[in-house]
């Protein structure tokens, strides 16, 4: 089941980031699902939609590459880099048109239908905000 649940992880990132497709998000999150690491915890498909509109409409032309995936049992881990331009004012603040660059982790529970059912995120936030000028570098 390890390989399905790395190529599930690819899947994510490709499908819901690089393509940008909302309704992947229903699709592959199971609906008593949490999500941590990006501000308040959300719950379920419809709790985590807000946060991927208002970062793909910052970043519209986001890529994610997927640098290392390890699983054991219904446990993932992903190594991930991200670049893209500030094009949109879903940070909360207006587009700068200057482009980031940022790398992150991430990692994922299963559940028995095999669907993502828990999230852990961290990513580096404060060098993306530096770089889009929004926090000056000290």
């Amino acid at each position: 089941m390890s390989d399905a649940y790395k190529q599930f992880v690819h899947q994510w990132f490709e499908e819901v980031w690089n393509k940008g497709r909302a309704e992947a998000i229903g699709d592959m999150v199971a609906a008593n699902s949490i999500v941590h690491g990006l501000g308040e915890d959300m719950a379920g498909p419809e709790g985590f939609k807000p946060f991927h509109a208002s970062f793909r409409d910052a970043f519209p032309d986001i890529v994610v590459t997927v640098d290392d995936v390890i699983c054991e049992g219904t446990l993932c881990a992903a190594r991930w880099s991200a670049a893209g331009t500030h094009r949109g004012g879903g940070l909360g603040v207006p587009a700068t048109g200057r482009r980031m660059s940022v790398t992150g982790m991430t990692w994922v529970r299963f559940d028995a239908n095999g669907q993502l059912c828990e999230g852990w995120n961290s990513f580096d936030r404060l060098g993306m905000l530096q770089q889009l000028g929004v926090i000056p570098v000290s």
